[in-house]
């Protein structure tokens, strides 16, 4: 597994923009100081296995993903991938969040998480959050989300936010299909 010097730090200090606030998470948007963490949380083997291997094998590649994507989507979209923290201290634990792709009609929800935070709830509860401001906010009409058949705990939660399997989608740059889920906002 990849190693980092750096570790994951308290993020008291933080200067983002708090997007959306639950019970007991805040989802607010990604800056540069976040790299440690998503140094951790794209190289989690989870990750890897169920989403892919995004190439981040240095503290430099990890600002490179959130320059070009999370950040970038903020600047084209009102929304992306947000930083889920935990209250009070905003700890990173996990992203959650909305990501428009070219090739699909509507945006994808997309989340993961640190597995020391799994079976939590902590994924349902920013997953709803997210779905109430696509609906309410942004006025989007449906939304999709992209899973692996063998990421079953994925599929449950899809299901259990009222997504409807479609059938089987190939991601961009990929060869294996994953399976297409929806929900009308």
């Amino acid at each position: 597994m990849k190693r980092c010097s750096t570790s994951v730090s308290r993020t008291s200090e933080r200067k983002s923009v708090i997007e959306l606030e639950t019970d007991r998470l805040t989802l607010s948007r990604f800056t540069l100081d976040d790299a440690p963490f998503i140094f951790a949380l794209l190289n989690e083997p989870s990750f890897t296995q169920f989403i892919g291997d995004k190439g981040i094998d240095t503290l430099e590649d990890a600002a490179g993903y959130l320059r070009h994507v999370p950040i970038a989507h903020y600047a084209r979209h009102e929304y992306g991938l947000y930083r889920v923290g935990l209250k009070p201290d905003g700890a990173a634990i996990g992203m959650c969040g909305l990501v428009n792709r070219d090739e699909f009609p509507a945006p994808d929800l997309g989340f993961a998480f640190l597995k020391a935070h799994w079976a939590r709830g902590y994924a349902y509860e920013s997953s709803v959050a997210v779905l109430h401001a696509a609906r309410e906010r942004h006025g989007l009409p449906r939304v999709l989300a992209m899973a692996d058949e063998g990421n079953v705990a994925s599929t449950r939660l899809l299901e259990k936010l009222g997504f409807n399997c479609e059938g089987t989608v190939t991601m961009p740059g990929e060869t294996t299909p994953v399976l297409q889920y929806a929900v009308n906002c």
